[in-house]
């Protein structure tokens, strides 16, 4: 509960309001029903000690407000209210006695008599409004505490995944550029094509920068912008499948997480072979969650898909970890020669 919000100041506002009366009301009763007082001294009588002890409550709400002692320290606040207690019973037998009913001798004898318990009552209630203010900007403090730490790892943890998709884009870039250099000279019209393709990919990851979600048909034509890119560069020895389940269209993942996956399978499957190989795509809607399956192939003699998946897989699982704080969402196997990961994307229930 925000203690500075009009809301909550309006409900501990009539709370208070309609304690105050409560409390005025049953005292005056009392004494009228109790010691045969007029109304007109009960009421006085409950008004004054109310005031006072509101005043009271509300001078230590305050003072706990800046200074939040601690439980070694717990005597002070008992002091405290002892010492406004006394200041209350004495300022309440001084205003009655002498200011309002100076003529009142048996009122007088009242007080006198009641000192001592009026003393205790004040003390009590004072007390009681002590510890519950204590307790409250003790929890306003402890949220604020937890709050400041979220906010704080929620910022450690969208820089270093900033980061990680910025470690990701001077690669393939710098690989791009070279391809382009080397088309240049020999093949021209396909050199100024895949500058065309770079600048539409570059385009599209700056508008991603900001999303941490996007739709799977997004992320998938995204992805297509890179893979026209690869083509240009190894021509007919890439091939692509992508298969696409209806129902996980709609389905929603890490912006710019697919292609740092497809470029460790284009490295494993394509780099160590003069051979037109075929990278396969597979997209599946099951028990809520997003599956994304990529296959491709490896020449077990020249490749070594178990020590080297790269930093590609690795950013990728820590990304997952870092959004969903779970380990298990990207896994590796190999079957047949093809090497195969699999991501599992958990949607919103």
């Amino acid at each position: 509960m925000n203690l500075s919000s009009p809301s909550t100041t309006r409900k501990i506002a009539s709370a208070g309001v309609a304690g105050w009366l409560t409390l005025v009301i049953v005292e005056a009763y009392v004494l009228v029903s109790t010691f045969n007082f007029s109304w007109t001294i009960a009421f006085a009588d409950a008004v004054n000690m109310n005031l006072l002890l509101g005043t009271a409550g509300y001078i230590t709400f305050i003072f706990l407000r800046y200074y939040q002692p601690s439980p070694k320290n717990a005597a002070y606040l008992l002091v405290w209210c002892v010492a406004l207690a006394f200041l209350c019973t004495q300022a309440h037998g001084y205003l009655m006695r002498w200011n309002l009913f100076p003529e009142e001798q048996a009122y007088h004898a009242y007080l006198k008599d009641s000192n001592l318990v009026r003393g205790l009552l004040l003390w009590l209630m004072i007390s009681l409004i002590g510890v519950i203010s204590w307790i409250w900007f003790y929890l306003q403090e402890q949220r604020a505490g937890e709050k400041r730490e979220h906010d704080t790892a929620k910022l450690a943890r969208e820089a270093e995944l900033s980061s990680l998709r910025q470690q990701l884009q001077p690669h393939f870039l710098f690989n791009s550029l070279n391809s382009i250099s080397a088309l240049a000279g020999s093949k021209p019209e396909e050199a100024r094509k895949m500058i065309q393709q770079l600048s539409d990919f570059l385009r599209g990851t700056i508008k991603k920068d900001d999303q941490q979600l996007v739709p799977l048909q997004d992320e998938l034509k995204h992805l297509q912008l890179y893979l026209d890119i690869e083509k240009v560069r190894f021509g007919h020895r890439l091939r692509t499948i992508v298969e696409q389940a209806e129902e996980s269209g709609s389905m929603k993942l890490p912006a710019l997480l697919l292609q740092p996956v497809v470029e460790n399978a284009i490295k494993f499957g394509l780099y160590d072979t003069t051979d037109a190989i075929t990278i396969r795509i597979e997209t599946l809607a099951r028990d809520n969650q997003l599956i994304i399956r990529i296959e491709n192939p490896f020449d077990p003699k020249t490749s070594q898909p178990r020590q080297g998946t790269g930093f590609g897989l690795t950013s990728v699982q820590r990304r997952l970890y870092l959004l969903y704080a779970r380990n298990d969402l990207l896994s590796t196997r190999e079957i047949d020669n093809m090497f195969i990961t699999e991501i599992k994307i958990p949607q919103p229930a």
